[in-house]
């Protein structure tokens, strides 16, 4: 197999990051050409933590990610490797004791936060997509999104959004968006983009 692509997507929380990836991915699911790796299944391991403390990490703070783990794995997956990618637990705010086996494809999806934040990261990606949405419709989606999937409470996710997300996506998420090579709005909603993306990767599978 040739030497694999990454595709790094960026964006903050709920920007549509996951709909893109998903996306490609169904596209070229058939031929198996495709994976997707979440930053987020790379936030440190908080095993050590009683339940009481690990609520009180901030999870929109590069710190709060093993970007040296997540690194090693990119590094092992451009080698042909593959390799036990760890899987997060967001109801029990730490890691599962599970993980899950990622085999080398021609074309990797890496989607998170930190993607272009992160040069160590951001160095080791061929494509850097950043999805720019407006922040009403971020916290309305991972609103939704937190309270049906991940457990949360109302007051929960109001809170988290005020005291660290809203924040941090200012201080480190949106100015990362100068190392994109494309800036997508509105995430998923943009076939237009996504349909631009698969023409491109079909080109590249296909060189």
């Amino acid at each position: 197999m040739k030497k694999p692509i990454i595709i790094g997507i960026a964006g903050g929380s709920a920007s549509g990051k996951t709909s893109i990836a998903h996306a490609i991915y169904e596209h070229f699911k058939e031929t198996q050409t495709t994976c997707i790796i979440k930053q987020d299944d790379y936030y440190k391991d908080q095993t050590y933590l009683p339940m009481e403390k690990r609520v009180l990490t901030n999870y929109d703070h590069p710190l709060a990610f093993d970007t040296s783990l997540l690194v090693e794995h990119l590094k092992l997956l451009k080698e042909g490797k593959s390799i036990s990618k760890p899987i997060y637990d967001f109801k029990e705010h730490n890691r599962s004791l599970e993980t899950e086996t990622i085999t080398p494809r021609d074309v990797i999806i890496l989607e998170g936060l930190f993607v272009l934040y992160e040069p160590t990261i951001r160095d080791l990606c061929d494509i850097l997509i950043y999805v720019d949405t407006d922040s009403d419709i971020r916290f309305m989606r991972r609103l939704k999104r937190d309270m049906e999937e991940r457990g949360r409470s109302l007051q929960s996710v109001y809170q988290q959004y005020l005291t660290t997300v809203r924040e941090m996506h200012n201080q480190f998420v949106e100015p990362s968006k100068k190392y994109a090579h494309l800036i997508i709005p509105e995430g998923g909603e943009n076939q237009v983009a996504i349909d631009l993306l698969i023409t491109k990767i079909t080109s590249v599978i296909h060189q």
